[in-house]
């Protein structure tokens, strides 16, 4: 069986009473696509801020290839291989789009980016930088400014951003939201080019790109495991209808 890259253990986050996450236990393998799904409210970000410490757990544990990072801060988890993207990538609008990448790749190399060097010292970032682009089919688009990029593109941008700080993990929150469907297609093929040699953890509302990309999901429902398994095992799974459609367990849905 394939080990296991990521853990939790009876994770639990209270607010003043509110249980937002409860016991929820998470076991993802490593080299899988797994979703993390469920209803609005259901606990899906929260887990999320949990697993990249953007919020304190209130009870439980969290392990990352073996190690317990329930204490550890968040940078320090991003330097051990779990990176979350979309909300911390460093993409800078005004910048170019290899810019970007450039600085990502400093900030892997553990230094800021130094702007008052000379251009042939940060040239030497151009050959990683240029291949991370062709994986995210953005080499063309190197030298625009960010800001004229579409929205899929920025999204594809920030992949690349991430993928330079060479990470185990990638947390995808919400990778196709807000996008049309040509930019759908374009992340969901995205995703599948970046996974060799990588695990990814991924919340998700469009379960027709869950459908194509998860090797296996986990449904959340008022902050619990609901259920788990391979698409065709939870699409059946009446408590995932219901909790979705709000069609009772026992009711057969209208043909």
């Amino acid at each position: 069986m394939t080990d296991l890259i990521l853990q939790t253990r009876d994770l639990t986050r209270e607010f003043k009473g509110f249980t937002a996450v409860d016991k929820v236990n998470l076991n993802v393998h490593r080299g899988d696509i797994h979703a993390l799904i469920g209803p609005n409210g259901a606990g899906k970000t929260t887990v999320f801020n949990l697993l990249t410490k953007y919020l304190p757990p209130t009870t439980g544990s969290i392990y990352f290839n073996g190690e317990d990072i329930t204490r550890v801060e968040s940078s320090a988890i991003a330097r051990k291989g779990m990176v979350r993207s979309f909300q911390i990538s460093a993409v800078f609008p005004k910048l170019s789009v290899l810019d970007n990448v450039r600085i990502a790749l400093q900030q892997q190399q553990g230094n800021s980016f130094h702007f008052w060097k000379s251009a042939r010292v940060l040239e030497q970032l151009n050959e990683r930088a240029e291949q991370l682009l062709d994986s995210v089919g953005l080499l063309e688009f190197a030298r625009v400014t960010t800001q004229d990029l579409s929205y899929g593109r920025k999204r594809a941008l920030e992949i690349a951003t991430t993928l330079a700080l060479d990470p185990d993990m990638l947390l995808l929150d919400e990778p196709t939201q807000g996008m049309g469907h040509e930019d759908v297609d374009r992340i969901a093929e995205l995703i599948l080019s970046i996974r060799h040699n990588r695990t990814i953890l991924m919340v998700e509302h469009n379960l027709q790109v869950v459908s194509r990309l998860a090797d296996r999901l986990t449904v959340l429902q008022r902050g619990a495991i609901l259920t788990e398994g391979d698409y065709a095992t939870v699409s059946a799974d009446p408590r995932v209808r219901e909790a979705y459609l709000g069609v009772a367990a026992d009711q057969e849905v209208a043909a």
